[in-house]
């Protein structure tokens, strides 16, 4: 049946939306504590969060579909800066800064972004043949 296909297009896609949602809701996250410090001398900053995706079989749709796998934190290094009347300032006067990048976070948002649209195009899609579909069935 023509609508089995439509509607699994249409939980594929939405999907989509969930995961980029949660991707984009971690960008921001990571932006807005760009420049927090710890809060206590020597302290860690807040470590950026990455995310990653994984497909899982859905039944009901009869094909794959893209899951949130995990919300990890990203290890890289903290930036020390060196400021020591900061009162997260360690023994040496460096303070340690965010793993966050705001440049690559940026880019991690406008691709997210692109994505989670696409989905919304073919769920919009979708929706617009399932309404063509049951005009020609009224006939």
């Amino acid at each position: 049946m023509l609508t089995d296909p439509l509607a699994a297009t249409m939980r594929i896609a939405s999907s989509g939306l969930q995961a980029q949602g949660t991707r984009l809701r971690v960008v921001a996250e990571n932006i807005a504590n760009a420049d927090s410090t710890a809060m206590t001398a020597g302290g860690d900053p807040y470590r950026r969060k990455t995310v990653s995706f994984a497909t899982t079989m859905d039944r009901a749709a009869g094909s794959e579909i893209v899951k949130v796998k995990q919300i990890g934190r990203d290890r890289s290094d903290f930036q020390l800066v060196y400021e020591p009347s900061h009162p997260a300032a360690d023994e040496r006067g460096y303070v340690k800064r965010p793993n966050v990048q705001p440049l690559i976070e940026m880019m991690d948002m406008r691709e997210a972004s692109r994505s989670f649209e696409a989905s919304v195009n073919v769920i919009e899609q979708s929706r617009s043949m399932m309404s063509r579909m049951i005009d020609l069935l009224r006939g």
